[in-house]
C-alpha cells in the first residue's frame, strides 16, 4: 500500500526506526526494517523531521502483542516500510504540533500567527470536521423542510442595524460606498415579499464592533425567513432544527418543548435576558421589608423610586468578609454603587442593615439558617445588570453549576423599543420587528410599553439565537420609522427599496438567525470562537498570519478615490 503524511514523531532504536505518520483520518506507525526496506531508506527515514511530508510504500502487519498501542485507533497495526520519499520538507516548525502529556499549548497569538501548523492539532481538526457535519445537516434538515437555499449580496447598501459597517470604496462611482452586510435581513424580507416563502442561507456577516473575546468580526449565522406564519410556527421549526444538530454533535436535547419566559420575567428573576437556569439564585424583591426601616441606604433608594432586590446564597454564610468584598466588586464593576449584605447564623440576623430592621426581618426576606443575603438598593436598570453578575459569580465560586446539563428557555415578549433618559427610543432588535397585537395601540400614546413579537433561544446564559415576526404593513413601518426618529426623508435613502416593496404586497412573515460559530463551539465542547474557525482574526480584529489588515499603497487608494488625512496634510 502507499501513505502520504506528515512525520508526527519518530523513533530510531538503533537501526530500527519508527514513523508516526499523520492525515486527516489520523495516526498510524510505520516501521523501518534494514531487512526489509533496505540501509539507505532507514537512514533516511532517521533523518526526517517532524511535520516533513512523507509518501511511503509497504504492507500491513499486526504488530507484536506486546507492542500494540491502546491509545491509537490503528495500535494493533503497522506498516512495514518497503520504500519512503521525501515529498515536503520542513524546517523546526515554529509551533509544535505533537504535544506530550501535560505539556501546555504555546500562548495564542503565537498559534494564531502559524496558524497553518496550530490547524494540524488533532483537537482543531476534531472541530472544524464538525463544523463541516453540522453545515451539512443544517442543508440537509431545511431542504427537507421545503426552504431554498438563496444567496443574498455581500456588496450591500450602508443601512446601520446597531453596530458600525465595513465599507467598500467603489472605483467607478467616486464618493460613493458599499457596506458589508451586518445580516441579510432586509433581503430576505424582499424574498418573501417576492414570493419565496421559505428562504434559508448560510449567511457571512460582518460587523465592526468594539473588541469583545467572544465576538468575530465576521461569523456566520444560519439565516432563515418564512412567509404565512406566526411565532409559533418558526419557533417550531427552530426547535426541530436545533434537536438534528444536538443530535448531530452527540449531545442531548430536550424532548419536549422547549420552556419559554418572557422578557419581564427574565429581568425580574434573573437580571438578564438570556439567564443561565442551571441553578437558582433568584432574585427577590425584598423592598417591603425595608420600607418602614431607617436606613438610609435603602431609603434614598426607595424614596427615588428604586427597589431592594437580591439573592439568597445557600451556605453563603460561612464566606468570609474578603470572599463577599470579592463578590461586591464584581456588583460595582457592573455599575452597583454597593452590595448590601446580610446573613442568619444560630437565627440571629447579622450584617450592617440588620440594627435597622424589625424583629422577624430574617424570616420575611425568607433566609434560612446559614443563608447569605446579597442586596443592591437602586433603580432596576442599575440593580439588574449588577445582580446578574453577582449571581453568575456565586454559582461559580459555590459549585452550584452543574456539569453536562442543557437548559434551553425561549425568551419572548421583548420591549419593541429601548427609552433612553432624554426620551428617544431605539430599537431594541431591529426596527422591521412587528409589534404585539395586543400593544399596537400603545404605539401612539405609550411607544416605550408595547412589546414586540420578537423571540430568542438561550442555552445555559448564551444567546444562541433570536429572530422576529417581521412588519408587513408600510404604514405600519413607517410609523416604527418615525418613532426612532428617522423622518420621511432619512427612511427613503436608508430604507426606500424596502418600503417600495411593501407596498407591492407583503405577505405576513417572520425568521430568525442563529449564531453558528456560537453553536459549534458549544457542541465541540470548545472555550472560544476561534477554536472553531478555520482563520479567525484576534480580539483586536487582526488576523496575524496574513498580517491583515495593512496599508495600502497610495495609488490604490487613488484609484478609489480616497485621500488618508496625513498624505493629503
Amino acid at each position: 500500500m502507499r501513505l502520504g503524511g506528515w512525520v508526527h514523531r519518530s523513533r530510531d532504536l538503533g537501526g530500527l526506526v519508527f514513523l508516526d505518520l499523520r492525515d486527516r483520518a489520523g495516526l498510524v506507525q510505520v516501521s523501518f526494517d534494514p531487512g526489509t526496506a533496505g540501509q539507505d531508506v532507514c537512514s533516511l527515514a532517521a533523518s526526517v523531521g517532524s511535520e516533513t511530508v512523507v509518501l511511503v510504500e509497504g504492507v500491513v502487519a499486526e504488530r507484536p502483542a506486546a507492542m500494540r498501542n491502546a491509545d491509537m485507533s490503528t495500535g494493533a497495526i503497522e506498516v512495514r516500510a518497503t520504500a519512503l520519499r521525501v515529498a515536503g520538507p520542513a524546517g523546526t516548525p515554529a509551533i509544535p504540533v505533537a504535544r506530550g502529556k501535560g505539556e501546555q499549548l504555546p500562548a495564542e497569538e503565537l498559534r494564531l500567527r502559524h496558524r497553518y501548523l496550530d490547524l494540524r492539532r488533532d483537537e482543531l481538526q476534531r472541530n472544524l470536521v464538525l463544523r463541516h457535519r453540522l453545515l451539512q445537516r443544517t442543508r440537509r434538515f431545511l431542504s427537507d423542510a421545503g426552504f431554498l437555499e438563496i444567496e443574498t449580496p455581500i456588496l450591500t447598501k450602508p443601512t446601520p442595524e446597531g453596530a458600525r459597517d465595513y465599507l467598500v470604496p467603489s472605483r467607478v462611482h467616486p464618493g460613493e460606498f458599499y457596506a458589508l452586510p451586518q445580516s441579510p435581513q432586509i433581503y430576505k424580507q424582499l424574498l418573501m415579499i417576492s414570493g419565496y416563502d421559505r428562504y434559508f442561507q448560510l449567511a457571512r456577516c460582518f460587523r465592526d464592533e468594539d473588541l469583545r473575546a467572544d465576538r468575530q468580526p465576521e461569523f456566520t449565522q444560519i439565516d432563515v425567513e418564512a412567509s404565512f406564519v406566526g411565532q409559533q410556527d418558526i419557533i417550531d421549526i427552530a426547535e426541530s432544527m436545533m434537536s438534528a444538530l444536538w443530535q448531530e454533535g452527540e449531545s442531548p436535547f430536550p424532548e419536549q418543548r422547549v420552556r419559554r419566559m418572557t422578557y419581564a420575567d427574565a429581568m425580574e428573576r434573573f437580571g438578564i435576558d438570556r439567564p443561565d437556569l442551571r441553578y437558582g439564585l433568584e432574585i427577590e424583591d425584598v423592598s417591603d421589608v425595608f420600607r418602614a426601616a431607617g436606613f438610609v441606604v435603602t431609603r434614598t433608594a426607595l424614596d427615588a423610586g428604586g427597589r431592594v432586590r437580591g439573592i439568597r446564597v445557600p451556605g453563603g454564610a460561612a464566606l468570609s468578609r474578603k470572599q463577599v468584598d470579592e463578590l461586591e466588586a464584581v456588583a460595582k464593576s457592573a455599575g452597583a454603587v454597593g452590595l448590601l449584605r446580610l446573613k442568619r447564623v444560630n437565627g440571629v440576623l447579622e450584617g450592617p442593615p440588620a440594627k435597622f430592621l424589625s424583629e422577624g426581618a430574617a424570616d420575611a426576606l425568607g433566609l434560612q439558617e446559614g443563608e447569605l443575603g446579597l442586596y443592591i438598593a437602586a433603580l432596576d436598570r442599575a440593580s439588574s445588570p449588577a445582580l446578574d453578575k453577582v449571581r453568575q459569580e456565586v454559582a461559580q465560586r459555590m459549585r452550584l453549576v452543574p456539569p453536562a446539563v442543557n437548559e434551553f428557555v425561549w425568551i419572548t415578549d421583548f420591549p419593541m423599543f429601548e427609552q433612553a433618559e432624554n426620551g428617544s427610543l431605539t430599537a431594541m432588535h431591529h426596527p422591521f420587528t412587528a409589534p404585539h397585537p395586543d400593544d399596537v395601540g400603545l404605539l401612539e400614546h405609550e411607544p416605550w410599553r408595547a412589546r414586540a413579537q420578537a423571540y430568542d433561544l438561550v442555552l445555559n446564559g448564551t444567546e444562541l439565537g433570536g429572530g422576529s415576526i417581521r412588519i408587513s404593513d408600510p404604514l405600519v413601518q413607517s410609523r416604527i420609522f418615525g418613532l426612532l426618529g428617522i423622518d420621511e426623508a432619512t427612511a427613503q435613502v436608508r430604507f426606500g427599496f424596502l418600503l417600495e416593496g411593501l407596498r407591492a404586497g407583503a405577505p405576513p412573515h417572520g425568521g430568525i438567525a442563529f449564531g453558528f460559530d456560537r453553536i459549534t463551539m458549544l457542541l465541540a465542547g470548545a472555550t472560544s470562537l476561534r477554536d472553531v474557525i478555520a482563520f479567525p482574526k484576534t480580539t483586536a480584529a487582526r488576523a496575524l498570519f496574513e498580517g491583515a489588515p495593512s496599508p495600502v499603497p497610495v495609488e490604490d487608494l487613488l484609484d478609489l478615490h480616497l485621500h488618508l488625512e496625513s498624505e493629503s496634510a
